[in-house]
């Protein structure tokens, strides 16, 4: 393993070129990669077959294996915490398909016999009659036990010594994506559009548990992380969700306490924050809140245009993702049509450092394995300062 991985990491953190753009596969729920594309890719690269364990079993994303990682010079590792998606997944078989219910009260399905992922079917406050006192003793998981972290400091320390960066993610999506799949969409937009006081209460508590789980993991973990990650999800291919306005009257107050938070436990750790989707209206409250890593860059999405991205705001966040086209040019391009995109992405962020190359998103299950080679060849060539 290159043994200047987490310093080249460090080295775009801190927006300075180094000798090459850092490369993640696999360090987030949201850079990774289908346990189909995930077999495909190691039978193309002449790898063993394995078992493949799976970091997340809603999106049935694997963790990538130390040969595929030496393999590619991947510089980034994840720290997984117990969580619904891969702590206790207990699948029933309901004949056509397997059902699985987690510890928030969630119902999940997923299709037989080749189902792809699990799909939310049944939200456990999903009631227009839903009140305050309902959420108030609702039996919410208990997100400080420290058996969520149980082995992730050994495994950090391990990342460490063979020159890795290590980043940790949220055990729970975030504020507002929570606060839809405990609810259901529909009624959680409806309670921000007409009952503030409810959906405050919903909000307070969903930042109550984070800030739990922060508070019990990062004092053990704060010197061993160079990324603490959280996610949500405001944006749609054209516009957002709510409205920057509602965003910022019921949403980033929360947000702005999250990373607070998180900016006390862990100081010397960059705070990293996703949401898919043209979120361009929000960034400069990202920014303002303390988000300094935005991923991913959404290529496709209306107003994330990268070169007007680096131009706006490079200065002050780091770019991570948006290395190929994922909805479009990784699944049906050809290699060389992948390269050419690889090539363009890195040419608008990468200059001046603070960019970490990886797909916009996961790598779904129908993308080619020669797609995912041609994507890692262009950024062997481009990705050198």
């Amino acid at each position: 393993m290159n043994s200047n991985s987490r310093e080249r990491l460090l080295e775009t953190l801190a927006h300075q070129e180094p000798d090459r753009i850092p490369f993640d596969l696999g360090g987030t729920q949201v850079t990774g990669i289908h346990t189909i594309a995930y077999h495909d890719l190691r039978q193309a690269l002449g790898l063993p077959p394995v078992e493949v364990q799976l970091c997340d079993h809603i999106q049935q994303l694997a963790l990538p294996d130390d040969d595929l990682v030496e393999r590619l010079g991947v510089d980034v590792r994840g720290l997984f915490p117990l969580n619904s998606h891969n702590w206790n997944v207990q699948e029933e078989d309901r004949g056509d398909h397997w059902i699985y219910r987690d510890e928030w009260g969630i119902t999940h399905r997923r299709s037989k016999p080749d189902g792809l992922y699990y799909s939310i079917v049944q939200a456990p406050l999903d009631d227009p009659a839903l009140s305050v006192r309902d959420v108030e003793n609702y039996p919410w998981p208990n997100m400080a036990d420290p058996q969520r972290i149980a082995g992730l400091r050994e495994l950090a320390e391990g990342y460490r010594r063979d020159g890795l960066g290590v980043v940790i993610k949220s055990p729970c999506a975030g504020i507002f994506e929570m606060a839809q799949r405990i609810v259901g969409m529909e009624n959680c937009l409806l309670m921000m559009a007409g009952d503030k006081r409810l959906a405050g209460a919903l909000f307070e508590k969903l930042l109550e548990l984070k800030l739990a789980f922060w508070d019990m993991a990062l004092p053990r973990l704060a010197d061993v992380v160079d990324v603490v990650a959280e996610f949500d999800d405001y944006g749609t291919q054209t516009s957002q969700l709510i409205s920057p306005r509602m965003f910022r009257e019921q949403i980033k107050p929360h947000l702005k306490a999250l990373f607070g938070c998180i900016e006390r436990l862990a100081p010397d750790a960059r705070r990293f924050f996703h949401s898919c989707g043209n979120v361009r209206p929000l960034i400069p409250d990202f920014i303002e809140i303390g988000v300094e890593i935005l991923n991913p860059v959404h290529v496709r999405a209306a107003g994330m245009e990268p070169t007007a991205l680096k131009r706006d705001f490079g200065d002050a966040l780091v770019f991570w993702g948006g290395g190929v086209d994922t909805q479009g040019v990784l699944p049906t391009g050809t290699p060389q049509e992948v390269k050419d995109d690889v090539q363009r992405n890195v040419e608008a962020l990468a200059p001046g450092g603070g960019y970490v190359f990886s797909t916009v998103h996961n790598i779904q299950p129908d993308v080619p394995p020669q797609n995912v080679v041609a994507m890692w060849e262009a950024l062997q060539e481009y990705g050198v300062y």
